[in-house]
Formats: C-alpha cells, structure tokens, sequence
C-alpha cells in the first residue's frame, strides 16, 4: 500500500473486533500480510484457530493475563501490555506486515495498562505504507484526534440482555 490510515472501532455494541477480522480477512485475500496484536486477551479463541489456518498472511500474538483489570492493573498486566506493544512495533517496523491490528488497545489504555503517549509515540513510528487498526471501548482521546477513521459500534438490541451466554463461533 502507498498510503496506510489509521481505523479505530469503538462503542459499546458488539462487533468491534469482528471489523477488524474482516479486514485482516480482506487483506490476506488481496495477498496483504496482517499482524495482529489482541491485548487483554489470553487463550483459545475460535479466531485463534481460524487465523491459524491463514497464517502464510495473518500473524497472531495474545498479550493478557487472562482476567478483567477491576481496578489498579497488576505488574504482570503492565508487562503483558508493554511487551504487546513492543512486539506490535517491532512487527510493524519489520516491513514485513501492510496492516498492524492493536486489537482491545482502547480497553488497555481504559484500564491503565497501556498510555496515551506510548499509543501516540506508536503512532508516530507508523511507516506510510502501513494500515493501523485499534479495536476495543473507550479509547485515548489523542489516538481518537489522530485516526483517520472511526466507527462506533452502537448497542440497539442484543440476546445477552435476556440471559443469553457468549456462544462459541458467534461470541467467543
């Protein structure tokens, strides 16, 4: 790509992260190669294994202890962030990946895992040829301010308000 922008999906309705499969979908269809980097996250996620079967183009790495951050994070939830970060760069600074996928960055700046300046100084760091995706609720104003395009995810209606649990294949 010539020219890679920075996408944030937001909101508290469902399908933040799914935007931003999507896009890592599309882009190994056109032969681009996907990083993506899932905050917060830890464990065997039905896209974990789907990825897996298109990882000639999507790389995956989990930085997350595995449990909500409540309150203050814990050391080893500012670790798992800051070696995220690290790694996504480093990936991003490879020139071996056309989009960078920061999935649940919002939620780690919201907790405190993550800064509003480390996010900025990664953004800055962005070569031109790269697509930059943030995913998650929240997010840090800056990035907000900078990212040349925003989607909110706005709840309407969902299942889980009647008792309904995530459902593998569909939420989790």
């Amino acid at each position: 790509m010539e020219k890679g922008y920075i996408q944030v999906y937001t909101g508290n309705g469902k399908g933040k992260t799914t935007a931003a499969l999507g896009l890592a979908l599309r882009a190994a269809g056109a032969g681009l190669r996907v990083y993506i980097a899932q905050f917060m996250k830890k464990g065997r996620y039905s896209e974990i294994r789907a990825l897996a079967l298109l990882s000639d183009h999507i790389s995956v790495e989990q930085f997350g202890t595995g449990r909500f951050i409540r309150r203050k994070p814990a050391p080893e939830d500012l670790e798992a962030a800051r070696n995220g970060l690290a790694a996504a760069r480093q990936a991003m600074l490879s020139g071996d990946y056309d989009m960078v996928v920061l999935e649940e960055a919002n939620v780690a700046y919201e907790s405190g895992v993550v800064s509003e300046p480390d996010l900025m100084d990664f953004i800055a760091a962005k070569p031109d040829g790269v697509e930059l995706v943030f995913t998650g609720r929240g997010g840090a104003p800056a990035v907000l301010d900078r990212a040349d395009l925003i989607t909110e995810m706005k709840p309407v209606r969902h299942y889980f308000e009647q008792g309904v649990d995530a459902r593998i294949g569909i939420e989790s």
